[in-house]
């Protein structure tokens, strides 16, 4: 039986838990960075078992823009201005 609380389908569909993979690529990140970077993947983990396809790339994409509007703002506070 699959625990829909602790290890629900659709972050374990893929045979690494969507939590381990989010814990890996986040390693050295801080704050707002890691929490957009966690979102990311885990929208793009689950696409398409949960909810709408549509709708998780949407969001996966919406934390993107968030986590390059971040590094701009980093950039453009240290005079790289690389846009």
């Amino acid at each position: 039986m699959v625990n829909d609380v602790q290890h629900p389908e659709h972050y374990t569909w893929k045979g690494t838990e969507g939590k381990k993979v989010i814990e890996e690529m986040t390693k050295g990140l801080d704050g707002q960075e890691a929490y957009y970077v966690g979102n990311i993947i885990k929208y793009l983990y689950r696409y398409p078992m949960k909810g709408t396809a549509h709708k998780d790339l949407l969001k996966a994409r919406q934390y993107l823009d968030f986590l390059i509007t971040n590094q701009e703002v980093r950039d453009a506070e240290k005079g790289k201005g690389n846009a």
